[in-house]
């Protein structure tokens, strides 16, 4: 079996190079037969998904045989030696070194032995032949001379992150900023992330070439872990299967920085910086991470129409059209989330990476399929979604949709006021319960179900009208009358027509049996809603 590896490099050669199967053959090292099956299984599975129905169950599938990952031997497989953690290690010892020089310390410099035996004693699997040809490219690489590179439409994009600090409904949270820059246009898109993790990272390609409606040929990295899974010598990296999936998927190459060579996407470096002050130096302060979201986007939109001298007072967005002639084509966004079935507790929960989600109170002990995404949980029970929260990246958080125990309530109303439920139940509602249904808590739980068919918002301007006409005195019957009064009112009405009229105060009538005769201005309300 092959590695993924290979597969993706059969993938993009074959589809994107145009190269033959016998070319690949030889340069991947397989037989034809090898390179014929993916590139047919690849083919077939590409064709079916862009002709498939959108959010199908088979779109799904689909998506996972394209970046399935080869079962394949790795027993066999080259041990890393050179790590960033070592590389880290010798630039200390060299800086070591510089200071030593400095103080007129010459004669007790570490030489090259000597920094192989410290990191041996300090316990890292190297060579000395990879610590002396490390050392040299260290010291040599203050004399590089940079190169200015040319790029061609459509090829090259850039890619890195940034942390973010903002108010989220008045608390300072840490975001993590991904980052797009092509290399041609200087385009930039920008989306913040909870952490930099494979789910984030895969979220952040997939929403990007969303917008763009196309694919960048070429996407660059630095040794950001995300992407490189190991070091597998001096200067070779392996892909992580997140990053080889994408690539599979969207059939782009990638390359990746040398350690410490920031130069190499030096368009990226700059945007992080940029971008980050453009934005948020001028507001910090947001209800929600999506609305922190559609805010950085609109940033990045303006950024990407200012006019650029080196590029012929184009802008990055006039650059960008004529790139996509020369860009891959759009795929279906890819679905990055993790799956899992999990069981439900006896609270009505289930348990991802320590935190609690709520689902419907009868569904305890039973299995629940859960998609993860980086900001999003959506549970679904035999093929029906039951339930969606926000993510929550603490240690046992719970979050608890009171709709959920709406039945375990009923049977148990005294359970309500010091539920975790009603705690995270919303403000408004709170502040109604404390004023008008403590002691009547059933009646609090049918508010629920009424909400449930009507909405909260249309619940809630109910609730401010009755408020105006009879604060004391707030009811589910008074709800529902407004509530099938407002519906009837939608529809429009001849009110010429006499018959129609009368029969509507004849209506009315009956519904004053419900209300107070005294609540005169309820009764106003009603006739004139």
């Amino acid at each position: 079996m092959i590695t993924l590896l290979k597969k993706q490099q059969i993938i993009i050669a074959a589809f994107n190079d145009g190269k033959s199967q016998r070319q690949i053959s030889k340069e991947i090292g397989l037989n034809r037969k090898t390179v014929r099956k993916y590139i047919n299984q690849y083919a077939k599975a590409k064709r079916e998904l862009l002709n498939s129905s959108s959010n199908s169950i088979d779109e799904k599938e689909l998506i996972d045989e394209i970046v399935s990952t080869p079962k394949y031997d790795s027993s066999t497989r080259k041990k890393a030696k050179l790590t960033d953690a070592i590389i880290e290690r010798i630039e200390f010892f060299l800086k070591e070194n510089e200071q030593k020089r400095a103080r007129g310390q010459g004669k007790q410099q570490k030489k090259a032995i000597d920094i192989f035996d410290a990191l041996t004693k300090e316990g890292y699997d190297i060579g000395y032949t990879t610590v002396c040809s490390t050392i040299r490219k260290l010291l040599d690489k203050s004399n590089e001379a940079y190169i200015k590179a040319e790029y061609n439409y459509g090829d090259v994009c850039e890619f890195d992150w940034g942390e973010v600090k903002i108010f989220i409904e008045e608390e300072l949270k840490t975001f993590q900023l991904a980052i797009f820059t092509s290399a041609k246009g200087n385009y930039r898109y920008a989306r913040l992330f909870p952490k930099q993790d494979t789910l984030c990272f895969q979220e952040s390609h997939a929403f990007f070439f969303e917008k763009l409606g196309k694919v960048y040929k070429t996407l660059v990295y630095d040794n950001m872990k995300v992407a490189v899974k190991k070091f597998v010598g001096p200067s070779e990296k392996e892909p992580t299967e997140g990053l080889l999936k994408l690539s599979t998927y969207y059939g782009f190459k990638f390359r990746f920085c040398n350690v410490r060579s920031g130069n190499e996407k030096g368009h990226v470096e700059r945007s992080v910086e940029y971008v980050r002050r453009k934005a948020f130096a001028f507001k910090e302060n947001f209800i929600s991470l999506e609305k922190a979201n559609e805010y950085l986007d609109s940033i990045c939109d303006e950024l990407n129409q200012k006019k650029q001298s080196y590029n012929e007072g184009r802008n990055a967005i006039e650059i960008l059209e004529i790139e996509k002639e020369y860009m891959l084509p759009k795929m279906p966004l890819f679905d990055s989330a993790r799956i899992e079935e999990l069981r439900v507790d006896k609270y009505s929960t289930i348990v991802v990476n320590g935190s609690h989600y709520s689902v419907l109170d009868k569904l305890v002990g039973k299995i629940v399929l859960v998609k993860i995404y980086s900001t999003l949980i959506l549970c679904y029970y035999e093929g029906e979604k039951v339930a969606q929260h926000e993510r929550k990246y603490g240690f046992n958080e719970w979050s608890i949709k009171f709709e959920h125990f709406i039945s375990t309530l009923n049977r148990k109303p005294g359970a309500l006021a010091n539920s975790t439920a009603m705690l995270q139940v919303d403000p408004r509602l709170k502040e109604i319960y404390k004023n008008y249904y403590i002691k009547k808590e059933r009646e609090f739980i049918e508010l629920f179900t009424i909400i449930n068919e009507k909405g909260l918002d249309e619940v809630l301007k109910v609730i401010k009208s009755l408020k105006s006409l009879s604060p004391l005195d707030i009811s589910n019957e008074k709800i529902k009358v407004l509530l099938n009064r407002h519906k009837e009112s939608s529809h429009p009405v001849n009110m010429k027509n006499c018959e129609i009229l009368e029969n509507s105060r004849q209506m009315l009538e009956q519904y004053k049996s419900l209300i107070p005769i005294s609540d005169k201005g309820f009764v106003e309300e009603v006739l004139l809603w």
